[in-house]
């Protein structure tokens, strides 16, 4: 089998790196890390050599580039699909692709008010303007593990994308919170955060941080 490459950004900025990475690990698919610094002179043109799209995430695999993180994580998904990295039933599987794309193309007002500062807890915050959004998506983790969850703790039962294209918002909550929500949002909240992929990304988080105190942060999600 081939050897693949996951091209990420900073692990304190990047919540696009965040959700291939950690799917990647969490389903133990094996891959190279290469890190790209977004907030170096070198950046643009290691980008634009990187990835058609100039941005990060990307992944390598031999001679095929596949560039965004949901299209990497479906691209994974057929290529290991004996991992199960889709829920096996059709309704699961298709509200699962859902609130993914939900979250791909969503949550503008989130993603702005609330840039990705892994390591960071305690920050200083409002909710104003992005009430409406905080609490769809707790309706989102609400309704999927109220219908979907029963076979195990995550938001489909067992791991699926939809987790991690959602993980960098539990990352969001944890930094700019708390944030109150029902007992089955938090119970997967706190799962997320526990997870020992997500303790290694913000080992790498706070190690970018000690290395980089007072430099601007460029923000490329």
């Amino acid at each position: 089998m081939s050897a693949l490459t996951l091209i990420i950004g900073d692990k304190n900025l990047s919540s696009w790196s965040l959700r291939p990475w950690l799917f990647m690990r969490r389903a133990g698919i094996p891959f190279a890390e290469r890190t790209i610094r977004l907030d170096r002179p070198t950046t643009k043109a290691e980008l634009a050599d990187a990835s058609p799209s100039s941005r990060v995430p990307c992944l390598l695999d031999d001679d095929l580039t596949v560039w965004d993180s949901l299209a990497i994580c479906e691209y994974l998904a057929e290529k290991f699909p004996e991992k199960a990295l889709w829920p096996s039933d059709v309704a699961a599987r298709a509200t699962a692709r859902s609130v993914s794309a939900e979250m791909h193309s969503g949550f503008q007002g989130l993603r702005t008010l609330w840039p990705l500062h892994f390591a960071r807890e305690g920050m200083r915050h409002t909710t104003h303007g992005i009430e409406d959004e905080i609490a769809r998506v707790i309706e989102i983790w609400e309704t999927c593990r109220r219908d979907f969850g029963a076979a195990g703790p995550f938001l489909f039962g067992r791991f699926s994308i939809a987790d991690a294209m959602y993980a960098p918002v539990v990352s969001r909550f944890v930094t700019y919170g708390p944030i109150s929500m029902p007992p089955a949002s938090s119970a997967w909240r706190d799962l997320m955060w526990s997870l020992p992929a997500m303790r290694e990304w913000g080992e790498g988080a706070k190690a970018e941080i000690a290395g980089t105190q007072g430099r601007p942060a460029t923000l490329l999600e």
